[in-house]
């Protein structure tokens, strides 16, 4: 296989990606729909990992699930269950899923189903909890499992009767609209949650039994600014997921971060993970915590950024470089260097500071390699022990190492 032909496979599994139409159309239990599920499946971001490699926010989280699945009734419990090989742990991705942070789904769970109308692939996603304690970011206690439950009987349920009552909710318009309002679809969902709220508000209430209930889900779903991240991942997975298995591409499909370990999936190498440590993260602290309170990056949002936002659209969201740390300069020369080692500009997502340019799309491993140039990620940062939750957020680089892999396989694999 020649430069030639490398470069029409990357046009073809770009293309494939950019015509993708994911849109929302049920909420269900996980189980009901991610394939391979089972009762004692507990499904979690980034590559692969063993229970004894995990680390302690991801522990957390998963102890956290399987009380929720009243599998065990103490965290020590749970610990003990995790260990004794009776639970089977997968990367979400493995599964046509993704989930931030710890990305910890179980069987009861309540996730958002997102079609591919072109294509006719699917993803998934659990529902987002809210700032503050809470699982994903290896959060535990009572007031965690309260709030899981209210939104396994309550808020997924009204949610899934606004969306059969719409028909359908297309996802690409609302991060269009959001992008030019400040958002970066990574750190920053303020403009795309209030997007998503009104545009659910007359289903719910149109769909609701009980008033107090409706107030409460619309309360929850329109004040908390992470709502459509959950929904954004999952859209974002079934357009890179579009573009996989196409023989001979060199496109990035998939960066996750487990705590422990990062992982990279390309095209032309469907289901393969190429892997190196999960990096520290370049962070803000909340008051009180410091660098020597992070875990190692992790979560399945970098999703975002195999599709060209987060650090790859950082010029579009100004007011994240307060939250992530550097300048509004540093920010855009961090997004212009993104056009390198990407193949093309998606004209249905613009950055208005740089005169209305797509986002940068397609990421290939052969330009990341020739240029040294990594993908600029932004992300939140989880307190390495289970419990706590976040401490902060900030940038940081993909490690060369899995791009350098990636090559050698795909070398290994098409050019003998």
């Amino acid at each position: 296989m020649n430069l030639q032909e490398i470069s029409a496979a990357n046009s073809k599994a770009i293309e494939e990606m950019m015509k993708a139409d994911p849109v929302w159309v049920d909420v269900c239990p996980a189980i009901d729909v991610i394939p391979g599920m089972t009762p004692k499946t507990i499904l979690h971001a980034g590559p692969p990992i063993h229970w004894n490699h995990m680390c302690g926010p991801m522990k957390g989280a998963v102890a956290g699930a399987l009380m929720l699945e009243n599998l065990a009734s103490t965290v020590e419990e749970a610990y003990e269950l995790a260990a004794s090989g009776e639970i089977t742990f997968d990367a979400c991705h493995n599964h046509s899923a993704v989930g931030p942070m710890a990305g910890v789904i179980s069987a009861g769970m309540p996730v958002f189903v997102i079609k591919n109308k072109v294509q006719g692939n699917f993803a998934y996603c659990n529902l987002n909890e809210g700032r503050g304690k809470v699982l994903r970011y290896g959060g535990l206690g009572e007031e965690v499992t309260d709030r899981l439950i209210w939104m396994r009987d309550v808020l997924g349920p009204a949610l899934k009767a606004a969306v059969k009552f719409m028909g359908e909710l297309r996802i690409k318009p609302i991060m269009s609209e959001a992008l030019h309002m400040g958002d970066d679809l990574h750190n920053r969902y303020k403009a795309s949650s209030s997007l998503f709220a009104n545009r659910i508000a007359p289903a719910l209430f149109e769909t609701g039994k009980n008033g107090a209930d409706t107030a409460k889900v619309l309360e929850f779903v329109g004040q908390n600014d992470y709502t459509f991240l959950n929904l954004a991942m999952p859209a974002l997975k079934c357009m890179a997921d579009a573009g996989d298995g196409v023989e001979g591409s060199t496109i990035v499909t998939a960066m996750a971060r487990n705590g422990t370990d990062f992982g990279l999936r390309i095209s032309g190498l469907p289901g393969q993970w190429f892997t190196a440590p999960a990096p520290p993260v370049d962070a803000l602290y909340f008051p009180g915590f410091s660098e020597k309170d992070a875990n190692p990056d992790i979560g399945d949002s970098t999703i975002t950024e195999t599709m060209g936002f987060g650090g790859l659209a950082a010029a579009a969201s100004p007011s994240v470089v307060q939250f992530v740390g550097g300048s509004t300069k540093d920010a855009v020369n961090r997004n212009l260097e993104m056009y390198e080692i990407t193949t093309r500009e998606n004209p249905e997502f613009t950055i208005p500071t740089l005169e209305f340019r797509g986002i940068p799309t397609g990421i290939d491993i052969l330009k990341v390699i020739e240029l040294n140039v990594t993908p600029a990620l932004h992300t939140g940062v989880a307190h390495k022990e289970a419990g706590v939750g976040q401490i902060g957020a900030g940038c940081l680089r993909a490690p060369m190492k899995i791009f350098q892999d990636a090559l050698q396989k795909f070398s290994d694999t098409y050019l003998k």
